[in-house]
C-alpha cells in the first residue's frame, strides 16, 4: 500500500474544492486492505472511503484517514448461451468498464454511459438513468467489513437497493468494495422508453439500435446536459428526485400547471431540477459558487469556491423549494 500524509484532495474530487487528508492510503489490492486492518494505529481516526470524488462535497479538510481504493482488473468470469458474467476491479473508470463490456458485444449497462466515478461507487448510490438502474443487472459485490475484518459476498438481494440508496451508503466507512460483478447478455433487451433517447437515435437515422449505439446516444445527451467536471467543478446531479405520496403530487399538480411527474418507487417522482428553476435558481451565482445555467439540479463551482460556499447555496435552494412546494430536497451528493 501507498501511505501519504497531508494530501491534497482538490485533483481527487469533481468539484475542486480545497481540502487535504491527514493520512491517504491507496489501496491496489484486497490484500493490502487487510495488511491495513493489521495496522490499527492508522484506523483510529475518521475514516472516508473515496472513489472518483464524484458525488461528494468537501467543506473541510478531512481530521483523519482517507482509503482510495485503486484495484484494477476485468475479467470474463462465466458464459452460459447468450449470458456473460463479467467483473473489475473498484478503482475501474466506470465509464471505461462500460465500454469495456460493449466493446465484448455485451449489453445491459448501456443507459448508464459517462455517468461519472468509478466501479466500485456505483453500488453505493445504485445508480441509474434513462430507465435503467445498476440493481437491474448487478449480481455480486465483494467488500471488505473494516469493522468486522473479513471478506464478504454482497449478492443482488443482500444489497438493500432502493432509490440511490444501499447497504453500502447507510453505514459509510465501514464496508470497503473492492470488486463488482454483472450478469450481461449477447441480446439485451433494450430499454428505450425514454423520449430523449428515442429522439437522439431518430436524429442519428437509427430505428433498430444496438447496445453501443444506445450508449453513444446517451453520452451525446449527458455531453449536452451537463457540464464537464475538467472545464467547471461540479459532481453532476446535486439533489435527488423527491418522490412524495400520489396526494400531494396531486394536489401539486393541481396548483402548478406544468409540474412533470411520473409514477416511480411507490408514489411519484417530481424532477428535483424543475423544482429548483421555478424557484428562479437556474444560473445563480454567489461569488463562484453556483446553479449552472444550463440545467438547474447541477451546482458548480466557477473556480475558487470552497465547499462550504456549496453547501450554504444547497441550502437555501432546500429553504426555497420546501416553503414554495412544501417538498424538501435531499442531496445526492455526500457533504462531509
Amino acid at each position: 500500500m501507498h501511505i501519504e500524509h497531508g494530501t491534497d484532495l482538490a485533483p481527487l474530487n469533481t468539484f475542486g474544492v480545497p481540502a487535504r487528508a491527514d493520512t491517504l492510503v491507496r489501496l491496489r489490492s484486497p490484500g493490502e486492505a487487510h495488511d491495513l486492518l493489521r495496522r490499527p494505529a492508522l484506523m483510529a481516526g475518521p475514516l472516508l472511503i473515496l472513489g472518483g470524488g464524484s458525488n461528494l462535497l468537501f467543506t473541510a479538510d478531512w481530521p483523519g484517514l482517507v482509503l482510495l481504493p485503486q484495484i484494477f482488473d476485468r475479467e470474463i468470469l462465466e458464459t452460459q448461451g447468450e449470458v456473460v458474467t463479467v467483473a473489475g476491479g473498484a478503482g475501474e473508470n466506470w465509464d471505461a468498464f462500460v465500454r469495456w463490456t460493449l466493446g465484448l458485444g455485451l449489453g445491459g449497462l448501456e443507459n448508464l454511459a459517462l455517468i461519472p466515478g468509478t466501479l466500485g461507487a456505483a453500488p453505493i448510490q445504485n445508480i441509474g438513468a434513462y430507465g435503467v438502474e445498476l440493481r437491474d443487472h448487478l449480481l455480486w459485490v465483494e467488500a471488505i467489513d473494516l469493522r468486522e475484518q473479513r471478506s464478504c459476498r454482497f449478492y443482488n438481494a443482500d444489497c438493500g437497493f432502493a432509490y440511490r440508496d444501499s447497504v453500502f451508503k447507510r453505514e459509510p466507512g465501514r464496508l470497503l468494495i473492492t470488486r463488482v460483478a454483472f450478469r450481461l447478455s449477447r441480446r439485451p433487451e433494450l430499454e428505450l422508453d425514454y423520449g430523449e433517447v428515442r429522439d437522439e437515435l431518430a436524429a442519428a437515422g437509427i430505428a433498430s439500435p444496438t447496445a453501443l449505439q444506445v450508449a453513444d446516444a446517451v453520452s451525446a445527451i449527458r455531453r449536452r446536459k451537463l457540464p464537464d467536471p475538467t472545464q467547471i467543478g461540479n459532481a453532476g446531479s446535486f439533489f435527488r428526485n423527491p418522490v412524495v405520496p400520489a396526494a400531494q403530487a396531486a394536489r401539486l399538480s393541481a396548483e402548478h400547471a406544468g409540474m412533470p411527474q411520473f409514477a416511480a418507487y411507490g408514489g411519484v417522482k417530481i424532477p428535483a431540477g424543475w423544482l429548483i428553476e421555478a424557484c428562479g435558481w437556474k444560473g445563480h451565482r454567489a461569488g463562484d459558487a453556483g446553479v449552472h445555467i444550463g440545467h438547474a439540479l447541477v451546482l458548480v463551482n466557477h473556480g475558487n469556491a470552497t465547499g462550504g460556499q456549496i453547501a450554504a447555496l444547497a441550502r437555501q435552494i432546500v429553504a426555497s423549494v420546501s416553503e414554495r412546494f412544501g417538498v424538501t430536497l435531499e442531496p445526492e451528493v455526500r457533504i462531509v
